[in-house]
């Protein structure tokens, strides 16, 4: 994510983090079906409208980096030295991720996640958009040969292998075994 220059971008970003921040403490204490929006926008200290300028659902002030996320998976794409291979590019973002979404004081975060149908919808559809944007970036992609279907397949495994490592005993590990067999199969596309 890019770092707001200006007085107003840094103001704007300040109030963007203060909402998430507020709602995901607000959750946490009080469970997420229990927290309304007009809850956190009071807690905040912002109006409503001010609330739906930053994020636009409940559901999305929980997933505060999903933007940042799918940011930093395209430009592994888009930003890797020309002949530079593919699926390590991948892989280390991934693993940057994963580290990030299983260190100290996020097991709370997933396991609201994992208790709200709603929650788990969002992150359903936000996997599913971050693939479509990262397969879009591999089909532009001028030193890959391979099929806008071979892109998009593999762009589901990489999302696949973020959830699956973030839930093993192991992150670090299952990154390893999951891009073995990603790098395998993107070999024989």
């Amino acid at each position: 994510m890019t770092v707001p220059t200006g007085r107003r971008e840094r103001k704007k970003a300040a109030t963007r983090q203060k909402i998430a921040d507020t709602a995901l403490r607000l959750f946490l204490e009080r469970g997420y079906d229990a927290v309304g929006i007009r809850d956190v926008a009071a807690e905040a200290d912002v109006a409503v409208t001010t609330l739906f300028s930053h994020f636009a659902s409940k559901e999305a002030l929980v997933f505060e980096q999903d933007d940042n996320f799918e940011q930093r998976l395209t430009q592994a794409v888009t930003n890797r030295a020309p002949h530079e291979p593919l699926i390590p590019a991948l892989r280390h973002e991934i693993q940057a991720m994963v580290r990030h979404c299983t260190a100290d004081g996020t097991a709370p975060i997933y396991r609201m996640i994992d208790e709200s149908r709603a929650l788990r919808e969002y992150e359903e559809s936000m996997r599913l958009r971050h693939a479509e944007s990262l397969a879009t970036a591999l089909v532009a992609d001028p030193d890959l040969s391979q099929s806008a279907t071979a892109c998009r397949t593999i762009t589901r495994f990489v999302i696949v292998a973020f959830s699956l490592a973030r839930e093993a005993p192991d992150p670090q590990a299952a990154v390893d075994e999951i891009f073995q067999m990603i790098e395998a199969a993107w070999e024989v596309a």
